[in-house]
């Protein structure tokens, strides 16, 4: 019995292992540079040990994915987090909202390759919630529509538009960062780039 613990061990530390050279391999050249060879590789154990773990490649870049997802949704927390004001007080939970998108747009500006594979397997990627001790979805997802619902509380978001607007309110955010790793603002100057950012969040919150 003690062998097949200890088995089980090894072999979550391998999987574990691989998906974390996956990620680094994503940071580094995005999502075509995830490829199962290049990770066992990086693990130092036979190229065969990678399928005990992953059918193929694509099942490996599927946990990268998730593992970008958690980075992303690690960085709008602490953004969230750094923000004052109490639950439900209006202009905190609009600061709220901003820091989640600067948090979003931040992400995708200094990781270009996690952010690219984050989206890489979307029909293999459900976006489901991230729970944690409290019951709170952590996922990118489920932090926007919490601060969301908190604006309908505080009075800023009528109760009838809350429905479903966190989607064209991800979509304005999300297009503003692949046009600017991607698109035409790929190459403007930092202090372009940041302009454009505060512009997009004021005209989210201007349509509030």
């Amino acid at each position: 019995m003690a062998a097949e613990v200890t088995r089980r061990r090894v072999r979550g530390a391998v999987r574990d292992g691989l998906v974390a050279a996956g990620v680094e391999l994503a940071r580094t050249g995005g999502p075509e540079a995830v490829l199962l060879r290049e990770a066992t590789r990086l693990v130092g154990v036979v190229p065969n040990a990678a399928y005990r773990h992953f059918a193929g490649r694509d099942e490996l870049l599927a946990a990268v994915c998730t593992a970008a997802m958690g980075e992303l949704a690690d960085r709008m927390a602490a953004g969230v987090g750094r923000v004052r004001g109490k639950y439900g007080d209006a202009a905190a939970a609009g600061r709220r909202l901003g820091a989640i998108g600067s948090a979003y747009l931040e992400f995708a500006h200094q990781e270009p390759g996690l952010f690219a594979a984050a989206f890489a397997l979307p029909q293999q990627h459900e976006y489901a919630a991230t729970v944690d001790g409290d019951g709170r979805d952590q996922s990118p997802l489920g932090q926007l529509r919490a601060v969301l619902d908190e604006l309908v509380e505080a009075g800023v978001l009528a109760s009838e538009r809350r429905p479903g607007i966190e989607y064209p309110i991800w979509s304005t955010v999300h297009g503003l960062a692949v046009l600017s790793g991607q698109g035409p603002l790929r190459d403007a100057p930092e202090a372009t780039r940041k302009q454009f950012e505060q512009r997009t969040l004021a005209f989210i919150a201007g349509g509030l």
